[in-house]
């Protein structure tokens, strides 16, 4: 998330920090610069004699990489306190033993002899689209939060059907990193392998410089900038959040130069022809107010779009900014590819921070700021690389057919017939865009283009209003002011028809020509003295 007015340095996470940095200068001493990658038939974790080496398996400590020979060994990675070693998964294989979620790929790096085995299985997936659960910024401040958080969307991703994987795009919790294991444990029910990234609020409290900011993370979940391959998709995986604990703001988004190392030699051996998908957490877009420091280091984001350019197939994944967002690269940004570079800058699961009244299974409303209710997305990977998005809301009026999925209506419910027509229907359409094609109808007339218009959704203006006129606080924190929001339609009310209740009809067309509708009706009354 965005950097609140003044960030809470609690004392859990200050003690957990602390625990942590004791159990890393105590902890035995070894080294990950070498050992063996095996095929892991029961699963144990522990090579067998019987159980064959994998030769050609990536292996890198964030900087180099190495690839396993005939014998399955590797070797020549740093060894280093501080350092992760990880297995590059291959297409066709997972990490054996996984715990709480978080596939086994990873191990700690620190001074001395040793060596690290990593067993893999080969997985038989069935022939298909692959299915991603994409989280952004659970950001979960206390237990009650972590029930909100599985009662409301883990809940949800779990009613919708098969996944393969699962990301998060950083803030998995509040500045509280205490809180991972509670978070693990509800990630855990979903079933399926579940991969990082870290947002600014995963930085250590108390960090003192970038290099050390994140090791209760660490700790937790391994490597902070990591690659994982499947059959339809390589996905990339990058820490880009630049602590700068003595500064104000207290980071910036960009890399650092062993992440480019890493992603040039990783990259130089990625097939062009390959659907890459790049996941962290702060929008390589600028989201910075006229006049105030940029949020993201143009030159670092040139250098990564650099690398990136010879992918005609490159998906960008974000978060951090409770609000949801496609936003598109081109020259302006420093994308130079033949078409521009499309990113998701997917909305929070904490919607807006879990504030908002409550509902009846006590879950906050967390009404996004651009009016987008929280929840969760989905990604779907085909086998050529083409890729569909969806937004999933985490909780939905079943009774409602003004709020789908995909939009929220909102109109007067009565006007007086003949009136001048200045009021209008407006579509929250949540995944939409500049190129995104709305229409409405109203009586099953003729079907007429809704006007995109950036202002606050009119839904949220009524929940402010709600929150403005209570004698009494509606939920622990209201609802947030709300603001111009980039994905709304606007069409005019017909005000010359008969006195009655008239229909209006939505249609919206998604980025794969799929129709998707909804509808109000409003009331014209005549008007007598």
């Amino acid at each position: 998330m965005p950097l609140p007015m003044t960030r809470r340095m609690t004392r859990p996470g200050l003690l957990w920090s602390t625990l942590l940095a004791l159990v890393a200068l105590s902890a035995p001493a070894h080294a990950c610069s070498g050992g063996t990658v095996f095929e892991d038939r029961n699963g144990d974790g522990v090579r067998q004699s019987d159980e064959a080496p994998l030769a050609g398996i990536r292996v890198s400590d964030g900087t180099g990489i190495a690839s396993s020979d005939a014998r399955g060994m590797f070797a020549g990675l740093r060894a280093g306190t501080g350092h992760v070693v990880f297995v590059i998964r291959p297409a066709g294989y997972r990490p054996t033993a996984p715990a709480a979620g978080v596939p086994a790929f990873w191990r700690p790096a620190a001074g001395g002899d040793g060596r690290c085995d990593f067993g893999l299985q080969r997985e038989h997936r069935a022939p298909g689209d692959l299915r991603v659960l994409v989280f952004s910024d659970p950001q979960v401040a206390d237990l009650d939060q972590v029930g909100y958080f599985e009662r409301g969307v883990v809940a949800a991703a779990r009613a919708g059907g098969r996944a393969d994987l699962g990301l998060t795009l950083g803030d998995l919790v509040d500045d509280e990193t205490a809180l991972y294991p509670a978070f693990d444990r509800v990630i855990a029910t979903l079933g399926v392998p579940w991969l990082h990234v870290p947002g600014n609020h995963d930085v250590d409290a108390g960090a003192r410089d970038d290099a050390t900011s994140l090791t209760a993370y660490h700790h937790a979940y391994g490597p902070d900038t990591y690659a994982w391959e499947e059959r339809e998709a390589v996905f990339v995986l990058l820490d880009n959040v630049i602590a700068m604990p003595a500064s104000r703001p207290a980071y910036v988004g960009g890399l650092r130069e062993t992440q480019f190392a890493f992603l040039q030699r990783f990259l130089a051996e990625v097939d062009p022809a390959r659907r890459v998908v790049v996941a962290a957490h702060i929008p390589w877009f600028d989201t910075a107010a006229p006049g105030r420091a940029p949020t993201v280091r143009a030159a670092d984001r040139e250098r990564l779009f650099a690398l990136l350019q010879r992918f005609p197939k490159v998906l960008l994944l974000s978060g951090h900014r409770h609000s949801q967002r496609q936003f598109f690269h081109d020259a302006a940004t420093g994308w130079h590819g033949a078409t521009p570079l499309h990113e998701y800058n997917v909305g929070a699961a904490s919607g807006a921070y879990w504030s908002g009244a409550k509902d009846a299974d006590g879950v906050p409303d967390a009404t996004m700021a651009d009016g987008t209710p929280n929840g969760f997305a989905t990604l779907v990977v085909a086998a050529d690389g083409g890729v569909r998005l969806a937004w999933h809301p985490a909780r939905l009026r079943r009774d409602d057919p003004a709020s789908t999925s995909i939009m929220g209506l909102h109109a007067p419910k009565v006007l007086r017939q003949g009136a001048y027509p200045a009021w209008g229907v407006y579509a929250n359409v949540y995944m939409g865009h500049d190129g995104t094609r709305v229409d409405y109808r109203i009586d099953g007339g003729e079907w007429k283009p809704m006007a995109r218009v950036e202002a606050p959704d009119p839904r949220l203006l009524v929940e402010n209003a709600r929150d403005d006129l209570s004698d009494t606080l509606r939920g622990r924190d209201r609802s947030p002011e709300a603001e111009p929001s980039p994905h709304q339609w606007r069409g005019t009310l017909d005000t010359r028809l008969p006195v009655g209740v008239h229909r209006v009809e939505v249609r919206v067309f998604d980025d794969e020509g799929h129709v998707h509708m909804a509808h109000l009706d409003y009331r014209l009354d005549a008007w007598r003295e």
